[in-house]
């Protein structure tokens, strides 16, 4: 109730005959304990699995393609401490937020998901400190966003990146630009479609307390495994439709 709903612990503790003080201390004891048993749920896919399960969509223009990623952020208190306030405000947001990386394999299984970072931190900084790139092979394609600019970190890997073309001096995207474009487009949005079915639990869609941030990472594992237990996110032939 706690992760769905985003109650707060004086709820909690009304609903359940509890004090607020020992709702929040069940809160915190058992999300450790979760992640432990769930993690198993959340795990990067043998490429011959992915390859097995690659959807219609890709297996034309992208069959090569291991994973997805994109990066997502949820709202925090506003720290007091001046460093900290600093480290997570972000630009995007306007807000101060936990940003975190979300990697999905081609049919939505959520492979991998990173510790949160502050809301300050780029995307090319959480890639590079999140251990992401210890699980790509040689061979291996990463689709990502523009924003995602680190080409310079999976060329030594001998790993392709995909991501939507760049007008740089140009007026405008040649055909041939605008056509890869677009497919991108088409096949990435899956990940942000995996990054909806996270924020359905509202913990992450509000703002989180400071009280909770030290239990941010567990809660991230554990809503990305119940997350895994849903329906498959992609279903063929009518692969768009939301489930």
């Amino acid at each position: 109730m706690r992760l769905k709903l985003h109650l707060i612990f004086d709820d909690l503790g009304r609903r359940f005959g509890i004090s607020k003080s020992l709702a929040c201390k069940l809160f915190n004891s058992w999300m450790p304990v979760l992640a432990e048993q769930l993690k198993g749920l959340v795990v990067w896919l043998p490429r011959e699995t992915i390859r097995a399960c690659i959807p219609e969509s890709f297996r034309e223009n992208y069959p090569r393609t291991t994973v997805i990623i994109d990066c997502a952020e949820t709202f925090i208190q506003r720290p007091t401490n001046l460093k900290s306030r600093s480290e997570t405000y972000s630009n995007y947001k306007s807000h101060n937020t936990a940003k975190y990386l979300v990697g999905i394999a081609p049919h939505g299984h959520i492979m991998f998901i990173s510790r949160a970072f502050g809301g300050r931190a780029s995307d090319k900084f959480i890639v590079e400190k999140s251990g992401f790139c210890q699980y790509l092979l040689p061979g291996d394609e990463v689709m990502a966003d523009r924003g995602f600019t680190i080409d310079d970190l999976l060329f030594p890997l001998r790993v392709k990146l995909n991501i939507p073309a760049f007008t740089k001096c140009k007026p405008q995207l040649s055909n041939e630009d605008l056509t890869t474009t677009r497919r991108i487009a088409r096949v990435r949005i899956h990940v942000e479609r995996a990054i909806r079915r996270l924020k359905v639990f509202k913990i992450l869609s509000s703002t989180v307390p400071v009280s909770s941030l030290k239990n941010f990472d567990d809660i991230l594992l554990v809503c990305s495994a119940l997350v895994n237990l849903r329906s498959d996110l992609i279903r063929e032939p009518d692969e768009f439709a939301e489930i």
